[in-house]
């Protein structure tokens, strides 16, 4: 989608990022990463064959999955707050070391230690921040969106909803959302 954005030419776009939970079945404390997927697959398949696709989508546009570094499937409604409270001219910079953190460095992102180190590299105040991030109102907000998500029947990420109108799921090579857009704009017009 960034991709599709940075060289976006038509009008203006804005981006609403919305939380969503994967498995809402997830501890605080998060739980083990190989066991979470392999229970995905049932065994059957050798849990490198999980991560084939995202890599190889991933590579196309420029993202690094190290998912050997992983050890922790986390539970995000921390890092769900965090992008939640950033504001909107900080949001795609700690959106992006939110997704490094977890899928480059294999860190816990669910830890709000991680999370408040990448609040203070994205110029925000950390101890501030942090009881926010743990306050009912922002807990309340997440589940909202999280819930707002079910009831359109999301069921993954990443998912985009265009114009209210147009919706799509999964990692979509960014010509396939350019087009989109481009149909969007003419329908606008």
């Amino acid at each position: 989608m960034q991709r599709s954005l940075q060289d976006w030419q038509g009008e203006e776009i804005t981006v609403e990022y919305k939380a969503f939970f994967l498995d809402p079945s997830i501890p605080p404390e998060g739980v083990d990463f190989r066991k979470k997927m392999n229970s995905k697959g049932g065994g059957r398949i050798p849990i490198e064959q999980f991560f084939d696709g995202p890599r190889q989508m991933g590579e196309s546009v420029g993202l690094k999955f190290n998912f050997e570094a992983i050890t922790k499937a986390p539970n995000t409604t921390l890092s769900h707050a965090l992008i939640a409270l950033t504001p909107n001219e900080k949001v795609d910079s700690v959106i992006d070391d939110v997704y490094a953190a977890y899928f480059e460095h294999g860190q816990d992102i669910g830890d709000i230690e991680v999370l408040l180190k990448v609040a203070e590299k994205n110029g925000m105040d950390a101890p501030s921040l942090k009881v926010h991030m743990m306050d009912a109102e922002t807990r309340f907000k997440v589940q909202a969106e999280v819930d707002e998500a079910y009831q359109l029947g999301v069921s993954g990420v990443p998912f985009f909803v265009v114009n209210h109108k147009y919706a799509f799921s999964g990692a979509q090579p960014p010509q396939v959302i350019t087009q989109i857009l481009q149909k969007v704009e003419k329908e606008m017009k």
